[in-house]
């Protein structure tokens, strides 16, 4: 099948020009162009696409993505190389995750905080009753500040 930028920006929720640099920049190395020059973008594209969206949503600096990219035209030979920088995106996303759920944890006690405090009509109600851990939470993010 074939789909043009407009169709492919739509469904991937990006806009054209972003689409365009991409592609200048060597991350969408396939599309084709039709004789009048307007690109095309088939079903093995939209797969490469996928991966450079998930590594760029990874924190994959777009200069690391055009290096898997260049591996992958290289062949068997970097195997290794893109089986290994696989692991450490991982490791990365993992780690991202812990942090994030730092302050997840975060947002959740002030939901209850200010939940609370809007139920009881004052923060001053609220003080009496935080939980044991609240301080642990803030520490987490780096900061010693309990107050709003």
């Amino acid at each position: 099948m074939s789909y043009s930028i407009g169709q492919v920006a739509d469904q991937y929720n990006l806009s054209i020009h972003t689409l365009r640099y991409y592609e200048k920049e060597g991350l969408l190395p396939f599309v084709k162009r039709t004789v009048s020059g307007i690109r095309r973008f088939d079903d093995k594209d939209l797969d490469g696409l996928r991966i450079v969206e998930c590594l760029k949503k990874s924190s994959m600096p777009l200069k690391d993505i055009k290096r898997f990219l260049d591996w992958c035209q290289e062949g068997d030979a970097t195997l290794i190389k893109r089986r290994d920088m696989f692991h450490e995106r991982r490791a990365a996303v993992l780690e991202q995750m812990a942090e994030l759920r730092k302050v997840l944890d975060v947002i959740d006690f002030k939901c209850w905080y200010y939940e609370t405090a809007v139920k009881e009509g004052s923060e001053e109600a609220v003080k009496d009753r935080l939980p044991r851990d609240s301080r642990n939470v803030n520490k987490d993010l780096g900061s010693e500040n309990t107050r709003p």
